[in-house]
């Protein structure tokens, strides 16, 4: 990844809001925001490949539109998410940014309503922000994905989602 312009903020993480109180809950954070921002940042998919419930999984892609009519099942498998996941982590690695990406994407993100019901759970991870660009321009984060999740093997996997939803949801035209 490009070097970041400006001042590095010293933030590692995010507090996680359910750490002390909640283990599954706090477990399902971490891997969902935590990891996966590192993940993202570094380009990294091994540090998330064991996150995945790879034989169960698919993802619906919302295409940032309301009107579920439109939604598509845009990653059949996790090969097919891996690759776009991919794509889209190495893009980012080789923009400039004029602040700290990685903060950024922390900031804007937030996971703070996780049902679990059993062995399976339902995430909702939310984006609201902007990460500015070294150029003048801005990336705008906001969307939201439901996370489908599965105690699998003592620890919380991902089995699916929905992603790129709007956010908030009515406001999509």
């Amino acid at each position: 990844m490009k070097k970041i312009s400006g001042m590095q903020k010293s933030l590692n993480n995010q507090a996680n809001p359910f750490a002390g109180r909640d283990a599954d809950r706090a477990d399902i954070w971490d891997m969902l925001v935590q990891r996966d921002i590192e993940a993202f940042v570094a380009a990294d998919w091994s540090l998330v490949a064991d996150d995945f419930d790879a034989p169960a999984f698919f993802g619906i892609d919302g295409g940032k539109v309301a009107n579920p009519d439109d939604w598509t099942l845009g990653f059949p498998d996790l090969e097919t998410y891996r690759i776009e996941w991919l794509r889209q982590a190495q893009e980012f690695a080789e923009t400039d940014f004029a602040e700290d990406a990685r903060a950024a994407i922390f900031g804007a993100t937030r996971l703070t309503e996780i049902e679990i019901n059993g062995a399976r759970a339902v995430a909702h991870k939310k984006f609201d922000g902007r990460i500015h660009k070294a150029d003048g321009g801005e990336d705008r984060l906001l969307w939201q994905t439901l996370y489908f999740c599965v105690r699998k093997d003592g620890r919380w996997k991902i089995s699916g989602f929905a992603g790129y939803l709007p956010n908030p949801l009515e406001a999509a035209s």
